[in-house]
């Protein structure tokens, strides 16, 4: 990346305080950019899920797998959680997505619980592991929650085979106006497809491990036995480890990653199975350096750009994102290493931007907390529109739950000192409800970006790409208007 006209900026900047220049280009297709991820990590678009307790479970990670990205699991969850969800994820058809299920006998209750959890908008009825059936939000309206399944479900329902093409099932929904159907291995359920998924399996390449199973990360903190956790992850079968705390560069993180390097090498040695460690947060080359030489593949970059951290408000403390990145990327990259860009992204201009300035991949949050996948429940507001809670890694609730095994003076102690927004409610936007909706939006804006830049490639659109500086005249120059002047 360069400045226009080879300028030399006199502060930090945000991403909003930069805009990318048009180059000549021979790239005519946004297809024709490949979004590989260059940090040896494995997935195929270059999002990472942040491991927030409020955004990053199981329903998250398997989803954004099947699209190419990965979900790191939060620390603050514990060891059995983690390994259910990685045993779940794994087990996850990585084209087929995970139906809703309910029974005949359930009541219309159940079934409106469970359709918050996934983006379908439907729940397949099984009778014996079967489909018999399909019930959808609509069906249920205007009857009494404890009416059964059987009352209301549709019975004629068309199904595909496992082994059908995908083409053939698109042009099945399509003929008959159906959104979903149930997907059989024999007559038992082996998933379902929507038309907006068969669509995106000829878009996306899933993030895959060695054995062809879904990707899943998992985070672990800088306290207590961080080897034993550490081992604990990599024997439940997470692809990427990341060692995570909000100040990254201090002794005890340059502690606690030779152990688990250590860790992930015993693995290697006996698996022949590598990972990449992921570590940080930092946003200076000084702490860059110093983690690399502690160990870490991939270095976690920002402090105080995300939507639930006061950091800054608090202490002062933290950086603008496009600064850190660039800085950071650039010291990254002498040593052999690269950066994931954590925090402050709000529009896929800013992914774009991220990964110019260097990142191998952009981490979010919050923007994904306001989706079906996200790990909250799904509550509705007195004007009926939907929203899940979400919350910072330092605020009163994640600290609570953090401290749970200590004294009762100790949590209290701790509750003292939270940064983070306790909660937020964030509202699931009315036309991109799921997190495959967003992330639809935000790869299109990223390939796009790559056509102007005339990149293929991560590592071309990092070389190519032109940036300049903006007022705040001139990024509100480029918001469009959803109404008249």
């Amino acid at each position: 990346m360069k400045f226009l006209n080879d300028l030399t900026p006199t502060h930090d900047l945000t991403y909003s305080d930069v805009f990318m220049v048009p180059s000549r280009s021979s790239v005519y297709s946004r297809m024709d950019v490949d979004l590989t991820t260059p940090d040896r990590v494995g997935t195929t678009i270059p999002i990472a899920v942040a491991n927030m307790t409020a955004v990053a479970g199981r329903r998250m990670a398997e989803t954004v797998a099947r699209r190419g990205a990965i979900a790191i699991l939060p620390q603050d969850i514990t060891l059995d959680a983690v390994r259910d969800m990685v045993g779940e994820v794994k087990s996850s058809h990585p084209v087929f997505e995970t139906p809703v299920t309910v029974t005949p006998q359930d009541a219309v209750a159940t079934v409106l619980s469970l359709l918050g959890k996934r983006a379908h908008g439907a729940a397949v009825v099984l009778d014996g592991g079967k489909p018999v059936g399909i019930v959808t939000e609509t069906d249920c309206a205007g009857v009494d929650r404890f009416t059964l399944v059987s009352e209301v479900m549709t019975t004629n329902i068309v199904t595909v085979d496992k082994d059908a093409h995908l083409g053939a099932a698109f042009d099945t929904m399509t003929e008959r106006h159906l959104g979903l159907v149930p997907v059989l291995d024999g007559d038992q359920l082996a998933g379902v497809l929507t038309r907006k998924g068969v669509l995106r399996s000829a878009i996306y390449q899933p993030a895959l491990d060695a054995h062809g199973r879904l990707m899943v990360g998992g985070a672990i903190g800088i306290n207590g036995d961080v080897r034993a956790k550490a081992d604990a992850l990599l024997a439940a079968g997470v692809d990427v480890l990341v060692v995570d705390t909000a100040h990254g560069h201090q002794d005890k993180m340059l502690e606690a990653l030779p152990l688990v390097v250590d860790a992930r090498d015993d693995l290697e040695n006996r698996t022949g199975r590598h990972i990449q460690i992921v570590a940080g947060n930092v946003v200076s080359p000084e702490g860059v350096g110093d983690l690399v030489d502690a160990g870490a593949d991939i270095l976690k970059v920002g402090v105080g750009p995300g939507a639930m951290c006061t950091t800054r408000m608090m202490t002062g403390v933290g950086r603008p994102q496009f600064s850190a990145v660039l800085e950071c990327a650039e010291a990254a990259r002498d040593l052999g290493a690269h950066v994931w860009a954590d925090g402050g992204v709000k529009y896929p201009r800013d992914v774009a931007l991220g990964l110019a300035a260097g990142a191998a991949s952009v981490m979010v949050g919050s923007w994904f907390a306001g989706t079906y996948e996200s790990a909250g429940d799904l509550v509705i507001d007195p004007d009926g529109r939907p929203y899940k809670e979400s919350f910072g890694m330092a605020s009163a609730r994640a600290v609570r739950h953090r401290t749970k095994d200590q004294s009762a003076f100790d949590r209290a102690r701790s509750a003292l000192f939270e940064e983070g927004i306790s909660h937020s409610r964030m509202y699931l936007d009315p036309l991109r409800p799921g997190v495959e909706d967003l992330l639809d939006s935000i790869i299109a804006g990223v390939r796009s970006s790559f056509t102007y830049a005339g990149a293929r490639s991560i590592a071309e659109f990092q070389e190519r790409a032109v940036v300049g500086l903006q007022s705040s005249a001139g990024y509100d120059e480029g918001r469009p208007r959803d109404t008249s002047w």
